[in-house]
């Protein structure tokens, strides 16, 4: 076959594409003939190839050809932006409704803006550009907007590689100009399409910033300038600005760890239960429990190794300037430096079901009480002041770092809970379906991020300060238990792990189940410096 032919066949098979892909409700055989008028054999070839890449589908319900599986993954690997359109998808429709113009999402493509989707507008006469066709960034509003909303190194680095084509009378060509336009757009929020790249059409924009401050695509506004008038954009330039925010606050930064590459096994036996991490900020090291054969282990950069053998099964466990106290079915003890217990009288034993310490030395726990628990500061003699009461069980304390909130976890519920100090009310901070997993560690880093393990879930989650998830992290076992930052900067986060109610055919696939795992957790993750009860 000649070049020439090559050519040829792929114009005819793209032809056929376009038909397919332009009918909504897809083509019968007999309409794709008629659309794209071709000999029967070579259609009938075209479209047995197409089929078998998953490019087209024949609906065998309906008995017409749609665009195939394959082709809209291509299109969404390639371009689609899943969380920016649904996020966008109410204020396009808001936006239309205010103004009874077409609406757009639009995302920068390169150098040039490329619309991701459309709310037509309510008139006859309207703006109708084509989604996922590509314009020039320097004359529409969406391209101006994002423009001056990025940092300066890259926008310079686009503009410096345009080349100004004119494309009506009203085209700004000139360099100097585009960046005093773009100065203004970034004063005031919004930019203006003055009939730059149509004449007789006109846009308002303004771009969309992630909670991170990255600038992920623009909302705008366009139809006949008969219409929209100067004027009128500029009323409109703050109702864009503000639905821009809007979706915005909506986008989180998300990191997904789809493989465990990122996830490093402690090199140790296994425990039936691993819980309560601890960093000892004094010792450099971290303690942590098998809870089921009470067994207190400590992990340094020596190794790992056994600190000490408990009689009875843990309960809680937190730091203590001469050691480590620890509740178990029995009683309470202090664990000293040497590892030698010393029982402690009068104080709660497995009733306590969490314990954490404020930054201010206090220490703070949950007592089973009448089937929920009851959350407070915890006195010498064992009792509980200023306490919340819930009505459902508590598996996780932990204050920030300011002592201004304390976090608690509820697995049944699904739900995070935040309590200040001085106020009754406990507020919601954030809830996970139960599909998700049951919540059960806590940790909190210094940006506010609050972390927690998903037991039956494979992973663990980050919540940024607005208790929306802004990232996941995969791990090769069922249950992890409990999470604690550690390491010479708290940049390390640590993860135990539970065995014993892992199903014996689910440990064939997970046999890491019960171990100790670390991950470095930098940027958006970095852990806080957290002072545990008596450490100073």
């Amino acid at each position: 076959m000649s070049a020439a032919d090559g050519t040829g066949a792929l114009e005819k098979a793209m032809d056929v594409l376009e038909a397919v892909g332009s009918a909504p409700k897809g083509l019968s055989q007999a309409e794709l003939a008629t659309r794209v008028a071709l000999p029967r054999t070579t259609l009938y070839r075209i479209v047995a190839s197409l089929v078998e890449r998953g490019m087209i589908r024949r609906d065998p319900l309906h008995k017409v050809y749609r665009l195939g599986f394959r082709y809209l993954e291509l299109v969404r690997n390639a371009y689609l932006m899943p969380d920016l359109v649904a996020a966008a998808s109410f204020e396009l429709r808001a936006l239309r409704d205010l103004t009874g113009e077409t609406s757009y999402l639009a995302v920068l493509d390169g150098n040039q803006v490329m619309s991701l989707e459309r709310c037509d507008g309510a008139h006859t006469t309207r703006s109708s550009a084509a989604l996922g066709r590509s314009k020039p960034v320097y004359c529409t509003g969406q391209g101006k907007a994002i423009l001056a909303a990025m940092d300066e190194a890259s926008r310079e680095a686009i503009i410096k590689g345009l080349t100004l084509t004119p494309l009506t009378e009203l085209t700004i060509t000139d360099r100097r100009r585009l960046n005093t336009e773009l100065q203004i757009t970034r004063a005031r929020g919004y930019a203006i399409d003055d009939e730059e790249i149509v004449m007789g059409v006109r846009c308002v924009a303004a771009a969309i910033r992630d909670n991170a401050g990255k600038v992920r695509g623009a909302l705008s506004v366009a139809g006949p300038a008969y219409r929209l008038t100067l004027e009128r954009l500029e009323l409109l330039g703050p109702e864009l600005a503000d639905a821009a925010r809007r979706v915005g606050a909506q986008l989180n930064e998300v990191h997904v760890a789809v493989a465990d590459s990122e996830v490093e096994v402690v090199d140790s036996p296994w425990a039936f239960n691993g819980a309560f991490p601890r960093w000892s900020e004094a010792q450099q090291c971290l303690f942590w429990v098998d809870t089921l054969a009470p067994t207190v282990r400590q992990l340094d950069a020596s190794g790992e190794r056994v600190f000490a053998r408990l009689d009875s099964p843990v309960c809680a466990m937190e730091l203590h300037h001469e050691g480590l106290l620890i509740a178990h079915t029995q009683g309470w003890l202090l664990l000293d430096r040497e590892g030698q217990q010393h029982p402690l009288s009068g104080w709660p034993g497995k009733a306590l079901v969490g314990l954490c310490s404020h930054p201010g030395a206090s220490l703070w726990a949950c007592l089973a009480s009448h089937g929920g628990c009851r959350v407070g500061e915890l006195s010498a003699e064992g009792e509980l002041r200023s306490s919340w009461q819930f009505q459902e069980r508590i598996s996780a304390l932990c204050w920030d770092a300011r002592g201004e909130s304390l976090y608690a976890v509820a697995p049944e519920s699904g739900s995070l809970y935040v309590m200040s100090p001085g106020v009754a009310n406990v507020r919601r901070f954030a809830t996970l379906p139960k599909g998700s997993g049951r919540l059960s560690g806590l940790a909190l880093d210094s940006e506010g991020g609050v972390w927690t393990t998903l037991r039956d879930g494979w992973s663990l989650v980050r919540f940024s300060e607005d208790g929306g998830i802004d990232r996941m992290i995969g791990l090769p076992v069922p249950s992890p238990v409990d999470l604690a930052f550690g390491g010479p900067a708290h940049e390390v986060l640590h993860i135990t792990s539970a065995r014993h109610d892992v199903p014996l055919d689910t440990l064939a696939n997970a046999p890491a189940s019960g171990n100790m795992f670390r991950i470095g957790v930098h940027a958006a993750g970095m852990p806080a410096h957290t002072t545990r009860w008596g450490m100073v």
